[in-house]
C-alpha cells in the first residue's frame, strides 16, 4: 500500500501577518483606518518629530520673547530723546 497523503499536508502553513492586513475588511474601513495597513515609515516619523519638536520650540521662544517686551515701553523725556522704559505701577 502507498501512502498518501492528502495536498494539504504537503503545502507549508501560511506566514501570518501582524495586524490586520490579513483579515477580511471593507474599502471604506481600509480608508479610514489606513494606519492599520501601512508599513510604517521610518524617515517620515523622523521628518514628522523632528518638525513638531521645531514647532514647539518656537512657539516657546515666541512665548519667552513676548514676556521679555511686556514690561517695556517707548517713552520720551522733556529734551525730546526717546529711551526704553519699564512700566511701574502708580501703586508702589
Amino acid at each position: 500500500m502507498s501512502s498518501t497523503k492528502p495536498p494539504n499536508e504537503n503545502e507549508t502553513p501560511k506566514e501570518r501577518k501582524p495586524g490586520l492586513r490579513s483579515v477580511q475588511t471593507t474599502m471604506l474601513f481600509r480608508a479610514v483606518n489606513p494606519e492599520l495597513f501601512i508599513k510604517p515609515n521610518k524617515p517620515v516619523m523622523a521628518f514628522g518629530l523632528i518638525a513638531i519638536t521645531l514647532c514647539v520650540a518656537y512657539l516657546g521662544y515666541l512665548h519667552a520673547t513676548v514676556e521679555n517686551k511686556k514690561d517695556l515701553y517707548e517713552a520720551i523725556d522733556s529734551e525730546g530723546s526717546r529711551y526704553m522704559r519699564r512700566k511701574t505701577s502708580k501703586w508702589d
